[in-house]
């Protein structure tokens, strides 16, 4: 039986080498299930999203797609609607019986910051084979919003694993049984299903809609910005929402999640046949999120919106995306929310940390 690697075999592996830097791993870059990844220096603007395809460098398709190259340094903007290749700080030479894959940070993807990562003689984005050695490379096309970067900024991140950690449903039934993952009955269906929630207590807003046309977002400054300025609220009446093609939308889960500290989560789509749209742009769940030992119930979960080809009426309750869980290999000795900064434990509708509160 596989499982997750936790953050004290990550740091073994950077202390053996099998994780390496171009400037020495910040201790604070190692979270419970993962380790984030740091930009380079410089981006690469390219004509279009590429995978290096096996047997080929992700170089040496630079030289075939390159526009331009944007000098990261004293920090640059990357315009909405353009494709960047930035090369990591970060690089890899994993053992034969580990893989990784890679994930955009949860801030990341509440800015519609469309973040994969690639690698030498890869054929899918964010999957890195067992016993990769090489560089890794960010894909970074901002979707919404322009945004300032510098180099050291953490975007996305990366989850090592041996075997097949996974739990089939079966498993995640007798899990659920014995430390609720749900405030309610659960929907377990290739995974755990959550649904939307547009009903919030107290209030019709149920979310936000980002503006088409706004300001640069620097992404150091956290606390920032104000909500107006960027995004306009969705309210509802009845308990929908009519999803408009092309738009990006901040929601939240029906659902009250909890990962034990023995597990992980990732956020996977549901079924493309419920309706023309994407739920998970930033899809990692370490331990301990939404776990409370005093028996809590759980953090909801932010969803990440875009709609596809046509307007989509979306309900209340209705199941928009499943959590698949993973089995540590060993339980983590730092848990997510306990002591590190994690900004979204015990969240409910909530933007990015770089935005302000909303008034």
């Amino acid at each position: 039986m596989g499982g997750v690697i936790p953050n004290q075999k990550i740091s073994e592996m950077i202390s053996a080498g099998q994780i390496t830097g171009t400037l020495s791993i910040d201790p604070a870059q190692i979270q419970p299930a993962s380790l984030d990844l740091r930009l380079g220096t410089v981006a690469y603007r390219v004509r279009a999203s590429f995978l290096a395809g096996h047997g080929a460098k992700v170089a040496d398709r630079l030289a075939e797609f390159e526009m331009h190259r944007v000098d990261l340094t004293d920090g640059a903007v990357l315009e909405k609607g353009c494709v960047y290749v930035v090369p990591l700080m970060e690089g890899l030479a994993l053992p034969d019986d580990v893989s990784a894959v890679a994930n955009a940070k949860s801030s990341t993807g509440r800015l519609d910051l469309l973040t994969r990562t690639i690698t030498d003689g890869g054929t899918e984005f964010d999957r890195v084979s067992a016993g990769y050695t090489g560089p890794l490379y960010a894909e970074i096309c901002p979707r919404s919003f322009s945004v300032l970067v510098r180099p050291g900024m953490r975007l996305n991140q990366i989850r090592f694993s041996t075997g097949d950690a996974t739990l089939n449903d079966d498993a995640l039934r007798a899990l659920h049984k014995s430390t609720p993952l749900v405030d309610g009955t659960p929907v377990i269906d290739d995974g755990l299903g959550f649904s939307v929630d547009l009903r919030l207590p107290g209030t019709t807003l149920v979310g936000y809609r980002a503006k088409p046309h706004t300001g640069v977002i620097d992404l150091d400054k956290i606390g920032h910005y104000a909500p107006a300025d960027y995004w306009e609220e969705v309210h509802s009446n009845n308990g929908q929402i009519i999803l408009d093609p092309g738009a990006f939308y901040i929601l939240v889960s029906r659902e009250a999640v909890t990962i034990p500290p023995e597990y992980a989560a990732e956020m996977a789509p549901y079924l493309a046949m419920v309706g023309e749209f994407r739920v998970h742009y930033a899809g990692f769940f370490d331990p301990g999120f939404g776990h409370d030992k005093s028996g809590g119930a759980g953090s909801r979960g932010v969803l990440e919106v875009r709609c596809h080809e046509a307007p989509f009426v979306l309900e209340h309750g209705q199941v928009v995306g499943r959590l698949v869980y993973e089995k540590m290999a060993e339980v983590p000795t730092q848990l997510y929310g306990a002591g590190i900064a994690s900004n979204y434990q015990g969240q409910g509708l909530k933007l990015s940390k770089h935005f302000a509160a909303p008034g």
